[in-house]
């Protein structure tokens, strides 16, 4: 286990905040959010991904325009490896999801494509320029592997 404090709330000013240990600050507990905290903390706890290469609503230009991703998972050399695009319990993960976080894949390039809404998660793997679908969430050392391949190619 990490010292990292996941799903440690507080009440402020009538709301239920979450303190967020990437970001180390107390942010709205929205439902988006409660799932973000569950991937971020799958992802760090279960995963192996180190907390310093997960940057949490990193910023992005698509087409021009600023956008956020969930999270982004980072190479020990600075590289973007996986996106996670998160949403709701309620909002159920559909083509309009995967078609959103392809517009981001796109902008960062990274080998995999995460989908998570507390209930459904779906990974994708990028094989020459396509993502297919994964039967597994891939461990950290998993996605180091998979970026170290493509570099001797």
């Amino acid at each position: 286990m990490s010292d990292l404090q996941w799903f440690k709330t507080a009440v402020r000013e009538g709301k239920t905040m979450v303190f967020d240990p990437l970001r180390k600050r107390y942010c709205t507990l929205t439902p988006e959010e409660e799932v973000r905290q569950k991937a971020l903390y799958l992802l760090v706890e279960h995963l192996g991904v180190p907390a310093g290469l997960l940057a949490v609503e990193y910023s992005i230009k698509v087409n021009g325009l600023d956008k956020r991703c969930d999270a982004v998972v980072f190479g020990k050399e600075g590289n973007p490896l996986m996106i996670l695009e998160c949403k709701a319990a309620s909002v159920k993960l559909t083509q309009n999801t995967l078609e959103q976080a392809v517009r981001y894949h796109s902008a960062l390039r990274p080998k995999f494509l995460m989908l998570y809404n507390g209930t459904e998660c779906y990974c994708f793997k990028s094989e020459n320029g396509v993502l297919k679908p994964m039967d597994h969430l891939p461990s950290y050392a998993e996605m180091q592997l998979q970026k170290s391949r493509l570099k001797e190619r």
